[in-house]
């Protein structure tokens, strides 16, 4: 027997092993999808955007055929319309409002073609609007949902009357994103990261990354299946975003020299101890340079802080809306009740 045979007498085992092994994983994965799937259906409204499906709830008062302006809900990456609706419909109960899975996310789908940018996003929900008759609406966005609300102010300003942004990403060079993200899109890494290993062992991440979130605070319980987390383990979910934070560097680099063009009212909400992103550099350095726009702190909140801290949330909201006629520069807001706030 030559020593070729040999290699490949020891070798065939291993690699019927291995396909064994990757079929095994493949199945396992599609269950939990599919189940994923199940344990977290829609649960609201359709509508169709230029053959695009999104998924949004409309909730409060006048919630049907409303022209005037309501809220629109912006939720952060790696999330769904669910996680800021569990912490703050409550709140805005009797509140025209608008909470919407950002395309790709949740159960929204994005356009296939071409390279998605935030520019694209802002375009597709200001088309959604349209077609829900609403005319103006303030925005709160939560981490990359606030710089989508920025994008959305940028370039459908007739659309934006004003801006509650918590804990936004707004700023480019910071820091690089997780190498996953890239990763998710390498030939044949990529698809075992995405249809195998983060399908299976996902949710221990999703855990993980929540206690970060809520960082010096405690994650509320069952915060994962409240706010129906896993779907992001869902292949087309978790590329969406993979793909959104992969480039997030050059998005914001894009966008952030227009932001002392935005004139809306803007009330920036942040932890003083946010781990996930500097707020120092993304809230406190841009609410320098917007010319209507006030920075309020709150001391030992983290990320994701309208959970613990919703009534800051509804309170900014009654501010921007009921200083969203001035137009005026910065110096003007000194005659209005100070916006500023050090919560200690």
């Amino acid at each position: 027997m030559g020593p070729d045979i040999s290699i490949t007498l020891v070798l065939m085992p291993v690699a019927v092993f291995l396909v064994i092994m990757l079929i095994a994983g493949l199945t396992l994965a599609l269950i939990k999808t599919r189940h994923r799937a199940r344990q977290f259906p829609p649960g609201a409204e359709f509508i169709s955007i230029d053959g695009v499906k999104l998924h949004y709830r409309r909730s409060g008062v006048s919630a049907k055929g409303s022209p005037a302006s309501v809220i629109l809900v912006l939720h952060g990456a790696a999330s769904n319309l669910e996680e800021p609706y569990t912490a703050l419909a409550g709140d805005f109960a009797e509140t025209d409002i608008i909470w919407l899975d950002r395309p790709g996310l949740g159960w929204s789908e994005r356009p296939s073609s071409g390279r998605w940018s935030p520019q694209r996003e802002a375009a597709l929900i200001a088309l959604f609007l349209e077609a829900l008759n609403v005319q103006t609406v303030t925005i709160i966005g939560h981490s990359w949902g606030g710089a989508i609300a920025m994008r959305l102010a940028i370039d459908h300003p007739q659309r934006v009357d004003g801006l509650v942004l918590i804990a936004p990403a707004l700023c480019a060079w910071i820091g690089e994103s997780a190498w996953f993200n890239a990763a998710s899109f390498w030939p044949l890494i990529g698809a075992f990261i995405t249809r195998i290993f983060v399908p299976l062992a996902g949710e221990a991440a999703l855990a993980k990354g929540a206690i970060s979130a809520f960082h010096p605070e405690q994650v509320p319980a069952n915060y994962l299946t409240s706010g129906a987390l896993p779907l992001l383990l869902r292949p087309s979910a978790w590329l969406a975003n993979a793909a959104d934070m992969r480039d997030v560097n050059s998005h914001l680099e894009q966008q952030e020299k227009y932001y002392v063009d935005i004139k809306q009212p803007t009330i920036i909400i942040a932890g003083k101890t946010d781990t996930v992103v500097w707020t120092h550099r993304h809230s406190g350095m841009v609410s320098r340079r917007m010319q209507n726009a006030e920075l309020r702190l709150i001391a030992k909140a983290g990320h994701n802080l309208h959970h613990h801290h919703a009534p800051a949330i509804v309170e900014a909201v009654r501010d921007v809306r009921r200083h969203a006629d001035i137009s005026a520069p910065r110096e003007s807001l000194e005659e209005l009740p100070k916006l500023v706030k050090f919560a200690e």
